[in-house]
């Protein structure tokens, strides 16, 4: 049978699953795995007589999403929260994987851009941050305290101020990434050179190591929480511009659906980084170098285990045949 008549003969059944699987109607794991199995013996022919196809990339991606919804759909009876960033969340961190690989690309390459021009203009770090705050972290660093400004205000007053301002950060990262990803770039651009410049200025006054201590006690979450956001808003935007076998409209609604629950997975990272730089980044300076370093890597070590480690291990325990779906 020709590709053109294979397709024509299966493409009403092929949308049924495509609504199935995207659409609102909900199906017990019965229907989904007889769905499961047709779809398994379109592949294998496609895979057969059509292998470099476009028809088997798309049949394998349906494929792959009807086993997900599968497994999710069997779990989440169990606890619809629990399963949301169990398991929901890291199979879609692990599909959209490349997307996380650009925006981590694109952090170290902007915040190098900011790095170098600090470097070679002096007015720089001025031009982002303003005279103002430059002014007086000068005079917080002529005192001993370059982070004295983290001191500044109650506890409770600081990290609510704190949590609101990177929550709005974030959500301006991801939804401007419906301008085709443009707008996320733009915001994750001056965010990423502001903080290049920032710790070359501690750097070029001295004080590089005090302003980790920190900087980064909060920053391991918040930083690493904005990539993720900004990933979350290159999915969005390519959803729009590269729609592949499905129409812009589905393309958009499959991006946003995957996209915002990526974006939502940041907010306890961001909430507790708020926590942090409003209760305990005051008491950087007078801690010791081993507890503000542990605080750092312990930080850092569950957010990136969370997005870059895990999303892995749940692949390979809930894809058992993704073998035979590639």
């Amino acid at each position: 049978m020709r590709e053109i008549a294979f397709i024509k003969q299966n493409k009403e059944k092929w949308l049924e699953f495509e609504l199935a699987i995207f659409g609102k109607a909900k199906k017990n794991p019965d229907e989904l795995a007889n769905l499961y199995i047709q779809m398994m013996n379109d592949l294998s022919y496609a895979q057969t007589y059509y292998p470099k196809s476009k028809t088997v990339v798309y049949l394998n991606h349906l494929a792959s999403q009807i086993y997900q919804k599968i497994y999710k759909t069997k779990r989440a009876e169990k606890n619809r929260f629990t399963e949301f960033f169990k398991t929901e969340v890291p199979l879609l961190l692990y599909e959209y994987r490349r997307y996380l690989l650009y925006s981590f690309v694109l952090f170290f390459v902007t915040v190098a851009i900011g790095v170098i021009s600090a470097r070679y203009d002096q007015n720089f770090v001025r031009l982002i941050l303003g005279d103002g705050y430059v002014n007086m972290t000068l005079e917080n660093i002529k005192k001993g305290d370059p982070m004295a400004v983290y001191g500044t205000g109650s506890n409770w007053g600081s990290f609510i101020g704190i949590t609101m301002n990177n929550l709005y950060v974030g959500a301006r990262c991801y939804i401007y990434g419906i301008f085709g990803g443009i707008g996320t770039f733009y915001i994750f651009l001056q965010n990423c050179i502001m903080l290049g410049s920032f710790q070359y200025f501690f750097y070029e006054q001295g004080v590089f190591w005090k302003s980790v201590r920190g900087i980064w006690i909060h920053g391991s979450m918040e930083i690493f929480a904005i990539v993720i956001e900004t990933s979350a808003g290159f999915i969005l935007g390519a959803s729009i511009l590269f729609p592949k076998t499905f129409s812009r409209v589905n393309s958009f609604k499959i991006g946003f659906k995957n996209s915002f629950k990526i974006f939502l997975s940041t907010f306890p990272f961001t909430i507790s980084a708020g926590f942090l730089e409003g209760f305990i980044t005051r008491y950087s300076i007078d801690m010791p170098n081993w507890l503000s370093s542990f605080i750092i890597l312990f930080t850092l070590s569950i957010i990136s285990f969370y997005y870059l480690v895990y999303p892995y291990i749940v692949h390979k325990k809930t894809q058992p045949l993704s073998a035979k779906l590639t």
